[in-house]
């Protein structure tokens, strides 16, 4: 957290570090570090500093919900609890709990049956449900007012229903497909999409006329590296990224056509080669003994407006952990207003996802962006059931797990993942065109042990092994709940 407020020579205030002062040698932004700002504005971080910090621990194991207060000294008198019961992220209910006072180092199990949430999960017909516990001070004391929140948990609840697969119904309306040139444009009523069929890309996606996608969807491996990315010198991750080429992959494709064209669905099958470009102008040539990946990607293009896409990628088993696994696409910029079901509402990684909690969530591209002095990956959401992106007129684009794909990590920013690796200060940064936006069946931990050595928990790696998802694209307009269409997709 170590920076200074400087002048810089455009007349504008911004963080300084190591370098700015004109002192050689330097530490660069070492020491600009830590879980806030130089002006104590708190991380994300923080978040997950309180949540593990925090005195009263709520956990939930065979059907006994335990709460244990971890003060040495303090009982639980100046403390209220409160409940608040979720299924498939609407809240069900919520109120005070009775419990009686937990001594210091002491805990209280209940059987959660016994709960005032319980009639709620009986009467309900959701997929998963959750649980949150909170303990918030009853008086002000000289460091906080009352009603300050110290703990905060949730835990998930048994589901009713054995998991199955997310699947949509069988489609029986009508879609209308054209041939032109190398395009083929498949539209129904209210949306229309313009697909190129010797590149496999989304050259447009209209959704009432308006304008929702200019670019997609490609693969995706990489993310604009962090500082704990860069600590271990040669043996950093983005060393070895470096030195793999991953950092300079361009995917050209290798075959691409539409496979089936009826009256109900189109069909469009296509393989890229992920090559490693090198320092000249030329671009790569498509040879695949030399490819880094093999993503072989499936369009389906329902008359419902549908459009399933299944990815199956084989890296080269010799890269290092990959930065990230997922697709990319671009939105118009006018899409800013981001909706999802997942971990949140601040940022969260795989690694550092314990403080968020599970709901739906609501927040525009601009107020997601976390304004970290040195810019890099960011503003990243976890374990993202769905998500919507939509205009100030409600059109937009709904996406989702789909089959038995597990939640997505989602980001979506005005700076592309380049423009976040090119700039060293926040400032610096350049709005792109549009809204990029990132899904990914994996994404890397972000490590923290320390900066100085790759030391992300192995578990929170990616392996160079081959993965396989699909992901539930949908047209939606302001009267489309994204809740109910999700729901569409439990319902069979």
């Amino acid at each position: 957290m170590k920076g200074l407020l400087k002048e810089w020579s455009d007349g504008g205030k911004r963080w300084a570090y190591g370098g700015h002062f004109g002192d050689i040698p330097n530490d660069l932004n070492f020491c600009l570090n830590g879980i806030t700002w130089p002006d104590r504005t708190p991380h994300p971080a923080m978040h997950e500093v309180k949540y593990v910090y925090q005195p009263i621990k709520v956990s939930f194991k065979e059907g006994t919900l335990k709460i244990t207060n971890t003060h040495f000294f303090h009982t639980t008198q100046d403390l209220e609890f409160s409940w608040a019961a979720y299924g498939d992220g609407c809240e069900l209910g919520s109120g005070v709990l009775q419990l009686p006072l937990i001594e210091p180092l002491s805990s209280y199990s209940t059987e959660w049956k016994s709960g005032p949430w319980h009639s709620l999960w009986a009467s309900s017909s959701a997929e998963e449900y959750f649980l949150t516990i909170t303990a918030k001070l009853l008086h002000s004391t000289r460091w906080v007012e009352a009603g300050h929140v110290v703990s905060s948990t949730q835990v998930q609840l048994p589901s009713k229903k054995d998991f199955v697969p997310h699947m949509i119904k069988s489609k029986d309306a009508t879609v209308i497909s054209e041939i032109l040139g190398d395009t083929i444009k498949v539209s129904q009523k209210n949306w229309e999409i313009v697909m190129n069929v010797k590149t496999g890309a989304i050259e447009s996606w209209k959704v009432e006329g308006t304008p929702v996608m200019n670019k997609g969807i490609f693969p995706c491996f990489w993310r604009a590296p962090i500082d704990n990315d860069k600590g271990g010198e040669a043996k950093s991750y983005y060393s070895r990224w470096q030195a793999s080429g991953l950092d300079k992959v361009t995917f050209m494709t290798e075959t691409c056509s539409a496979q089936t064209i009826s009256d109900n669905q189109v069909k469009i099958v296509a393989v890229y080669l992920g090559i490693p470009s090198d320092d000249s102008n030329s671009p790569p040539k498509p040879e695949k003994s030399q490819a880094l990946f093999v993503v072989n990607k499936t369009y389906t293009i329902y008359g419902s407006g549908d459009c399933i896409i299944e990815c199956n990628v084989k890296p080269n088993p010799d890269l290092p952990p990959l930065p990230r696994v997922g697709v990319e696409f671009h939105l118009e910029k006018s899409m800013d207003n981001v909706k999802w079901y997942g971990k949140g509402p601040f940022e969260c990684y795989p690694d550092r996802k314990a403080a968020a909690q599970v709901g739906i969530f609501e927040q525009s591209v601009n107020d997601m962006h976390v304004p970290y002095i040195v810019p890099g990956e960011c503003s990243g959401r976890a374990d993202v059931r769905w998500v919507s992106f939509q205009n100030n007129g409600g059109v937009g684009l709904y996406a989702s797990m789909y089959d038995k794909s597990p939640a997505m990590q989602m980001s979506a920013s005005y700076y592309s993942t380049a423009e976040l690796d090119r700039a060293t200060h926040n400032q610096d940064l350049v709005k792109g065109e549009g809204i990029e936006v990132h899904l990914d069946h994996k994404h890397m931990g972000i490590g923290g042990d320390d900066s100085w050595t790759p030391c992300t928990h192995e578990q929170y790696l990616i392996p160079p092994t081959p993965y396989s998802f699909s992901i539930r694209l949908f047209p939606v307009t302001a009267g489309t709940s994204s809740h109910d269409i999700y729901k569409s997709q439990l319902d069979n």
